[in-house]
């Protein structure tokens, strides 16, 4: 059930991210936040399947911390990626 926890907080990063990082405006409110449950979900189920237990405070550490590092590169290249997409379409139908 602990698991639940490493879930939580990855929705909690990734919401914060999605707030803090520019760009917001070309991604969706929950797409961070799914980046970041499922980075610190499938770190807690692979430390756990290593042997770490709940008392570990590694266990804890690493799961937030992958739940940053994973979510705010897919935050920025999304976005940079999005902007260079419309900006091509734009040019593309001649719009603006």
């Amino acid at each position: 059930m602990d698991i639940v926890l490493a879930f939580l907080f990855g929705i909690g990063i990734g919401l914060v991210l999605h707030y803090a990082l520019p760009g917001r405006d070309s991604r969706g409110v929950a797409l961070l936040p799914a980046v970041g449950a499922v980075a610190g979900g499938a770190v807690w189920l692979a430390l756990t399947w290593a042997g770490l237990t709940t008392d570990n405070p590694l266990l804890w550490v690493l799961s937030i911390l992958a739940a940053v590092v994973v979510t705010v590169p897919v935050g920025v290249v999304l976005s940079r990626v999005r902007a260079t997409h419309d900006a091509r379409e734009k040019s593309r139908l001649k719009i603006g």
